[in-house]
């Protein structure tokens, strides 16, 4: 299996149909957005809204894997740190990885 998708990649098994793993991007893309749009509109990491949209990337997440508090940090790492995923975040709008990455501390923080 590639890289691709960051230190976990080992761990993700993708047994999942081409509808499903269609459905999954959806709904993965609908969360980004409601982080982009946060953070365009200059709300905090730490606002109201920007936190409903990590318990909805962490309940996402949750599908494929239990993250801990210290697991989904790390992983929130990987949108500062050299990965494909800060790449991606930062390919969306310049900024995006780091905001993400402030609002999961925030909500992994204050739930887990």
């Amino acid at each position: 299996m590639s890289n691709q998708f960051g230190m976990y990649s080992e761990q993700y098994n993708n047994d999942f149909s081409k509808e499903q793993n269609q459905q999954f991007t959806a709904a993965f893309d609908a969360i980004t957005q409601q982080f982009v749009t946060g953070m365009q509109e200059g709300q905090p990491a730490s606002a109201e809204s920007v936190q409903e949209a990590v318990r909805q990337h962490y309940k996402f997440c949750s599908q494929f894997w239990k993250p801990t508090r210290e697991a989904y940090k790390n992983l929130a790492l990987s949108y500062i740190m050299p990965s494909p995923y800060r790449d991606t975040y930062e390919g969306i709008a310049e900024g995006l990885g780091k905001y993400h990455y402030d609002a999961i501390v925030v909500w992994a923080d204050n739930n887990l």
